[in-house]
């Protein structure tokens, strides 16, 4: 019997939750507030380092290149995740991989932000789609078998939730770092220009992020606690089949997808519904996202209560609601007569609720799918489970970060607001179509 993991080592496995929600925030988030920035009193808040105009009338460059970066990440997910099952056990099959990569990955993140050449030029294009496709490859290298271990570590169901609880706390607490990121660029500003004083940012959170990922990497004892078999050697095709045979995982992964839809809108557009529909400077979507994260923190226990009374679909049929009028506010926030001041700070604590529900349910629910799928074919595929939820959640970011700055060709200032109001509108409608799909899923457990 494999013995359960001391909250020493569940806290060790957790802090690398931290370095790679930081490490990646910049690649969510910040590469379209770079490269096509908003405009503050009629000035960009960046210079312009790749083409900013509409391609083919809809889309823009940096929404093809994120979205081509994120295609790419998510169709290696089902192969790395076969490669990861199926390794030998002896010396960490899982951790072993997560060194190979979190050097590249952390260093990855920090050249994304790294123009070769002082102004608009066909080479920054030219780097950026490079350096974002390997970022992608080595952010699924560390991700997929980093994943793998939650059912893994968690083989008695109570230690699901333990361990989903702290993962999302790290999470967030990494979403919270990297939203800083607006206040930190404005206090080197006192020093520097604007883009070094953003570059100086993002390569302290490169620097903090590496240190985190190798903790698990290297003080994990993956072969005491992790319940695990060595080398399966099935094929990639095979065990992708086998996992989509779980209608009820089916359902779940296509609501999954339209939260992160939703998600990215807001992360994607947090400083573009500060600056254009607020009319406050960039600098309030980090007190926003603070607010918001922190906010959440305080809501993790009632949500593992929740989960006791109301069962885990119920929590995030509740979610989903509230995320929806979390965005509907923000797209009639011109209109209300209300104070923008009790807007801002409303929307921020409402918010929070959804992040903490989907940052804790969803990685508990897909173990319980990962070991009701081991009783039922005796085939541990921990890592293909989290791959192919990590497929549908990538697709989901890719069409937000392609979608998101076409808004932005109607409008994207304090005068003109028209793309980010009608941004906000698409994302309750992701939200209610994903409160539908999770209504059809039929769960064995609570």
């Amino acid at each position: 019997m494999i013995k359960r993991p001391p909250l020493s080592q569940l806290l060790i496995y957790a802090l690398g939750q931290l370095g790679w929600s930081l490490a990646s925030f910049g690649a969510a988030n910040l590469l379209v507030y770079f490269y096509l920035p908003p405009e503050s009193d009629g000035h960009s808040v960046f210079p312009a380092f790749i083409y900013q105009g509409a391609i083919l009338g809809v889309a823009t460059l940096i929404g093809f290149i994120n979205f081509g970066g994120r295609i790419f990440d998510a169709i290696t997910d089902p192969w790395i995740a076969a490669w990861s099952d199926n390794r030998p056990v002896a010396g960490g099959k899982r951790k072993k991989v997560m060194r190979l990569a979190a050097l590249p990955f952390a260093g990855l993140s920090f050249l994304l932000f790294f123009p070769p050449v002082a102004g608009l030029s066909a080479y920054n294009a030219c780097w950026l789609i490079a350096v974002v496709f390997l970022f992608y490859l080595f952010f699924t290298l560390y991700l997929v078998p980093y994943n793998a271990l939650i059912p893994e570590l968690g083989h008695h169901p109570p230690d699901r939730m333990r361990i989903s609880t702290l993962i999302s706390i790290t999470w967030a607490l990494g979403f919270v770092i990297g939203g800083m990121a607006y206040g930190i660029q404005g206090y080197f500003e006192n020093f520097t220009d604007s883009v070094q004083a953003f570059q100086w940012t993002v390569g302290a959170f490169a620097a903090f992020s590496l240190v985190l990922m190798l903790v698990p990497a290297f003080f994990l004892k993956e072969e005491t606690y992790a319940q695990q078999q060595s080398g399966l050697a099935v094929p990639p095709k095979e065990a992708l089949g086998s996992v989509f045979k779980n209608k009820n995982f089916r359902l779940f992964i296509g609501s999954d997808l339209l939260y992160w839809l939703a998600l990215t809108f807001i992360q994607q557009g947090v400083s573009y519904y500060v600056t254009a529909l607020f009319g406050w400077p960039k600098e309030q979507a980090s007190a926003f996202l603070a607010i918001s994260f922190l906010a959440s923190f305080l809501l993790y226990w009632p949500v593992n209560m929740g989960v006791k009374r109301f069962g885990k679909q119920g929590m995030l049929l509740s979610a989903f609601w509230v995320f929806l009028a979390v965005f509907a506010i923000t797209a009639l926030v011109t209109y209300l007569p209300l104070d923008k001041t009790v807007l801002f700070y409303l929307v921020a604590i409402l918010a929070a609720y959804p992040l903490a529900t989907f940052g804790i349910v969803p990685n508990a629910l897909i173990a319980d799918f990962v070991h009701e799928h081991e009783v039922a074919t005796g085939q541990q595929q921990a890592g293909m489970f989290y791959a192919v939820r990590n497929f549908m959640m990538k697709i989901g970011i890719s069409l937000a970060v392609l979608l998101f700055p076409s808004f932005l060709l109607l409008g994207k200032s304090a005068s003109e607001p028209t793309g980010v109001i009608a941004s906000a509108w698409a994302a309750c409608v992701f939200c209610l179509m994903g409160y539908f799909i999770m209504r059809k899923v039929k769960l064995n457990t609570p």
